[in-house]
């Protein structure tokens, strides 16, 4: 699951998706719409390699404070789904939490903004401080995690108010911000339904950003995985780009 989404106004052009030795590949779409391309490895050392160019939006996602939140009766069939508690977004778990921390604030965009603010403030980011294993409840416990770690945690919460949460998975290039530093990864945040439309929020980054890509959206990380295997084969290694090309495009 690398291709990346169509919406949000992304266009994207000069897909390759190269696998070493030669195997046929198929496609399809999940449950969530996602795109998919299944393909079986021969023994041996193998590599696959996406890569595209896409052309995004000149300006960072889209604010609005007034937009409010919709009582669970007022809300589209489809969206109810993520109200729900999932795999790693234990909303019963944190329930208590969330109404102690987060129920007197008033509804709306601005609590969602208030979880994201505690939720960057009260997790450290590191490598490898958490499993696959991991529940939102684990890393908030902890204090520690990673950036889908953080996303876990702050649709927990929202989540366990009503509030509709979905996980996003995809390319975030550093553009119009420093330089991270680290080596450059996927990257996790999530969408909330308010009003009538999802709204782009960063628990890990509590800024907005321009130039996300979208690979897949789920209930969280376990429906959108990278790679979903079947059989033992062992990842040597993962490299990812996602930069700004010196062409008015993204790459």
């Amino acid at each position: 699951m690398v291709r990346p989404d169509r919406q949000n106004h992304v266009r994207v052009s000069g897909e390759n998706l190269f696998a070493e030795p030669e195997v046929p590949v198929r496609d399809h779409f999940d449950v969530y719409g996602n795109w998919l391309a299944r393909l079986v490895l021969p023994p041996g050392l193998s590599t696959v390699r996406y890569s595209a160019w896409a052309d995004v939006p000149d300006h960072v996602e889209d604010v609005d404070e007034n937009a409010p939140e919709r009582w669970p009766d007022d809300l589209p069939g489809e969206v109810l789904l993520y109200t729900l508690p999932s795999r790693y977004c234990v909303s019963d778990v944190l329930g208590d939490e969330a109404w102690s921390r987060f129920g007197a604030h008033p509804p709306g965009y601005g609590r969602v903004r208030a979880i994201c603010r505690h939720v960057h403030e009260s997790l450290e980011f590191g490598y490898g401080t958490s499993t696959p294993l991991s529940t939102a409840a684990d890393v908030n416990a902890t204090g520690i995690g990673v950036c889908r770690d953080f996303t876990h945690l702050a649709i927990s919460f929202c989540r366990a108010l009503n509030i509709p949460a979905r996980y996003v998975f995809g390319y975030l290039p550093d553009l119009d911000v420093p330089p991270d530093g680290a080596p450059m990864d996927f990257a996790a945040w999530m969408e909330v339904w308010l009003g009538d439309r999802w709204w782009t929020f960063d628990p890990r980054n509590s800024v907005q950003r321009k130039g996300r890509v979208v690979i897949g959206r789920g209930r969280d990380a376990a429906d959108v995985p990278m790679v979903t295997t079947f059989g033992g084969p062992v990842l040597e290694s993962m490299v990812v780009h996602a930069e700004e090309d010196k062409a008015p495009a993204w790459r």
